[in-house]
C-alpha cells in the first residue's frame, strides 16, 4: 500500500465517506466497538439474507467452507496458522476460554495490572476463587514512560509461583501501548505463561501476532478491525492447544483441535462472513498509514490542550506510546460532568473511565473524525480551562 500522510485530507475524506454516522452528535467514543465501513454493513446485510433463504442448507453445506475460508483469511491477517484462531464474539470470551481452562493448580498464581480491563480483572479473580489461586497486582503509574522501570515493575512482581502474566497491550482507559513483547518476553524467561489482552490493539497498530512473543493472545475484530459486533479471535500456539481444557461441553474434537475450544452452538454466520470485507477495507487503507491517522487525531486534541491550566491528559506525551485512543481530566470538575456538559451542549460524545482513584473522559477518534471533530472538543475543552 502506498504510504500516505496522516493529514492528506484529500485521502482521508475519501475515507470518512464511506462510513454513514449519526448526524445528531459528535462520537468520540469509538473504542467500545468500531463503526463498519458502509461496504462492510452492506456486506452483512447481503449474507444475512443468504443465510436467511437458504436457511439450514446453508449451515450444513456452505457454512464450513465459507468459515474455512474466513479463517485462512484472518490467517494471513495476523501472521500464524489457521488451526491456531478460533473466532469468538469477544476478546472477554477469548480470555474466559483460555483462563477457565488454563491447568492452574491450587496455589498457583496470576500477575496483572491495576490498568487491566475491569472484566479481565473479573475473570482473574473468579478463576483464583474457584481453583485456590493467589492474584497479584502490579500498580503502573500512567505518567511512567520508561520501560525499563515498567519492566522492573513486573519482574519484581513475579514470585516462584507465578503461573500466568496477563498483559494488555492498549490501555483502555488512557491509550498507553504497554511493551508487550518485552513483558512476554520476561515472562518467558521467569517460566510464566504470558497472556496478552490485545482487545484494542488489532488494526489499530501495525503489527503480526508472532511479534507479540506470546502462545496465548485475545482480540476484538468489532473495534479496530471492523468487522461487526459480536466477532472477536483467540489465538492459542499449536503446541499449547492440549493444555487448555474445553469451557463448553463438546467431545467431537481431538485435544489438539484449537475448534475443542468454540462448541457455542449455533452462531450466526453473517456477521463472522463479513470479517473478509472489513479485513478487505483494512487493506485497502493500509494498516501503516491506519496507525499513522489514528495517531495523529489524536495529537489533534491533545497538543491542544495539555499545556492548558487545569487540565490533565492522562495519555503518554510520547506519541510512540499511543495511538486513538486518549483521555483527560478537569481538576475540581468531576469527569462524569465533564463527560454530561460535552454532550449537553456541544453534541459530543465521550465516556469515563476509571484508573485507580480517579476517574477520566476518554476520548477516541475513528476514521470517520476529522480534524474539524477534534478542533471542536479542544475548543470545549478551553471553556474550563482557567486563564492564565
Amino acid at each position: 500500500m502506498t504510504a500516505i500522510l496522516p493529514d492528506d485530507e484529500s485521502f482521508w475524506s475519501t475515507v470518512r465517506a464511506q462510513y454513514t454516522r449519526s448526524p445528531d452528535f459528535l462520537n468520540l467514543e469509538n473504542g467500545y466497538f468500531g463503526m463498519p465501513a458502509d461496504p462492510v454493513r452492506a456486506a452483512l446485510k447481503r449474507y444475512q439474507e443468504e443465510v436467511d433463504v437458504e436457511n439450514a442448507f446453508f449451515l450444513r453445506k456452505r457454512w464450513p467452507a465459507r468459515l474455512a475460508h474466513v479463517k485462512a483469511l484472518l490467517a494471513g491477517f495476523t501472521g500464524v496458522a489457521p488451526d491456531e484462531l478460533l473466532i469468538t464474539r469477544s476478546a472477554v470470551e477469548s480470555l474466559n476460554i483460555v483462563f477457565q481452562g488454563y491447568p492452574f493448580e491450587p496455589g498457583d498464581a496470576i500477575l496483572m495490572a491495576r490498568h487491566d480491563y475491569d472484566f479481565s480483572h473479573d475473570i482473574v479473580r473468579m478463576v483464583a476463587a474457584r481453583k485456590g489461586l493467589a492474584v497479584i497486582e502490579v500498580d503502573v503509574p500512567h505518567d511512567l514512560e520508561d520501560e525499563d522501570a515498567i519492566a522492573a515493575l513486573y519482574a519484581d512482581a513475579i514470585t516462584p509461583r507465578t503461573r500466568v502474566l496477563l498483559i494488555t497491550h492498549i490501555v483502555h482507559r488512557t491509550g498507553r501501548i504497554m511493551p508487550v513483547a518485552r513483558l512476554a518476553a520476561l515472562a518467558r524467561e521467569r517460566g510464566v505463561d504470558p497472556i496478552v489482552d490485545g482487545a484494542h490493539a488489532l488494526a489499530q497498530l501495525d503489527y503480526r501476532v508472532p511479534q507479540l512473543g506470546t502462545q496465548f493472545a485475545a482480540f476484538n475484530l468489532h473495534k479496530w478491525v471492523g468487522a461487526p459486533l459480536g466477532t472477536g479471535l483467540l489465538y492459542i500456539a499449536r503446541e499449547r492447544i492440549a493444555d487448555i481444557a474445553p469451557l463448553y461441553g463438546d467431545v467431537t474434537f481431538g485435544r489438539t483441535d484449537i475448534d475443542k475450544l468454540g462448541a457455542f452452538g449455533t452462531v450466526p454466520p453473517a456477521p463472522i462472513m463479513a470479517i473478509e470485507d472489513a479485513l478487505a477495507f483494512h487493506a485497502a487503507i493500509g494498516a501503516r498509514n491506519k496507525e499513522a491517522r489514528l495517531r495523529w487525531l489524536a495529537r489533534r486534541w491533545m497538543d491542544q490542550v495539555r499545556d492548558l491550566p487545569g487540565v490533565q491528559i492522562y495519555t503518554p506525551r510520547d506519541p510512540n506510546l499511543h495511538c486513538a485512543l486518549g483521555a483527560f481530566g478537569i481538576d475540581s470538575v468531576p469527569a462524569a460532568e465533564v463527560a454530561r456538559r460535552l454532550m449537553d451542549e456541544h453534541r459530543i460524545f465521550t465516556v469515563t473511565r476509571k484508573f485507580g482513584g480517579t476517574e477520566i473522559v476518554r476520548v477516541t477518534p475513528h476514521l470517520y473524525n476529522g480534524p474539524e471533530d477534534l478542533d471542536a472538543l479542544a475548543d470545549a475543552i478551553r471553556q474550563w480551562a482557567p486563564p492564565r
